[in-house]
């Protein structure tokens, strides 16, 4: 088993948030899309016919490609790689670029997931972070999507936003619970270099919540989604019963995945891979037949702290006869020890040798796996 990722690079314009790989000018999609073909048949073996179970576009924004370049790049991947019976294919989409008969053509084609990236039901908020659409268009697009048949919804929501109350954060989660979702991803806004946020945040022009206050945002959305019986399956992500993502968690899991296009990464089990962050380049490197990428071979240690890094994270956890098997003597020993204070604190719950976060542990999660790696 195994998944694909799809980078698409364009983007109507940049969200103030947003420090992924994008370009507002669509003047080589053609090219673009010629390349990510070829990089497909180029890369047919890296997954060593391993059955594809999800496919998975991202971005940038993959809904600015019409049904036909959507339906190639599927028709393509079809005919390359050995595809599982019931693939979880999953698209990215900003409620803007969505409406009835373009949510009918990504029903047809085969998509079965939406991921909405509403990321607040606020006007404020969302004017605030650059977003193109506003509240009510967010909702619309969700009831439009589960009038046509999507049944496997995902929405994005950010938190820890400039100037957020608890109050404010609440209404979004109740909104959005309302609108009946099967799965909610929940970020907490990070300043990263390059962006909007960043040029504001150094000239004192926007203020963020304390710790406390995001701390008690993280709670809220916690408590609120586990009274409507979602699965708190990961830090940032929740899911109704049989809506856990299946290629995120593939991700957390140490699950072999190809991703194409430019900035995609890789992972096969003793390697990861990412493709260079440069259009012109990947579009002009792919033309020769090569892949313009990065690589790393993993050392013991490496694939020991990508085990703790993302195990940890999940509900699923860390297994000590997992890591003693796959690492080694010298890594079970060193988490034996390194584990004991946070056991002793609750911080950590231990059940036949796996030891997950406590509710107390999810706060305090990046201590704890940094802790727990080994340097």
């Amino acid at each position: 088993m195994a998944g694909i990722y799809i980078h698409i690079p364009f983007c109507k314009n940049k969200c103030a948030y947003c420090d992924f790989f994008s370009i507002s000018n669509f003047k080589q999609k053609d090219d673009f899309l010629k390349a990510l073909l070829i990089e497909l048949e180029l890369q047919k073996k890296y997954l060593q016919n391993e059955n594809i179970d999800t496919i998975y576009f991202g971005g940038g924004t993959p809904t600015v490609l019409n049904r036909n370049e959507l339906q190639n790049i599927l028709k393509t991947i079809y005919t390359i790689f050995s595809i599982s019976v019931n693939p979880e294919i999953t698209i990215e989409a900003n409620p803007d670029d969505l409406n009835e008969n373009s949510l009918k053509e990504l029903k047809n084609i085969g998509i079965n997931r939406l991921s909405i990236g509403v990321q607040s039901f606020n006007d404020t908020d969302l004017k605030l972070m650059k977003r193109r659409h506003n509240s009510e268009q967010a909702k619309k697009v969700i009831l439009t999507a589960q009038e046509v048949g999507f049944d496997n919804l995902s929405v994005d929501l950010i938190y820890g936003l400039p100037n957020m109350l608890l109050a404010d954060l609440e209404r979004n989660i109740d909104i959005l619970l309302n609108l009946n979702i099967q799965h909610i991803s929940a970020y907490h806004l990070t300043i990263e270099p390059k962006t909007v946020f960043k040029k504001l945040y150094d000239s004192n022009k926007i203020n963020l919540p304390t710790e406390e206050e995001s701390v008690n945002q993280f709670k809220l959305i916690v408590e609120k989604t586990k009274n409507s019986k979602f699965i708190h399956y990961e830090i940032s992500n929740f899911a109704k019963e049989g809506f856990i993502s299946r290629h995120n968690s593939n991700y957390w899991k140490q699950i072999k995945y190809l991703g194409v296009g430019p900035s995609a990464h890789s992972y096969n089990l003793t390697s990861r891979q990412w493709n260079i962050s440069n259009l012109n380049e990947y579009i002009f490197e792919i033309s020769k037949g090569n892949i313009p990428f990065e690589k790393e071979s993993l050392t013991t240690t490496d694939r020991y702290n990508d085990y703790i890094v993302t195990s940890l994270r999940t509900m699923w956890g860390i297994n000590l006869s997992t890591i003693e098997k796959e690492y080694g003597k010298l890594y079970f020993e060193f988490i034996l020890k390194e584990i004991k204070p946070f056991i002793k604190s609750n911080l950590l719950i231990e059940n036949n040798d796996t030891f997950t976060l406590s509710n107390e542990g999810k706060f305090l999660s990046d201590q704890i796996v940094r802790a727990l790696i080994y340097i």
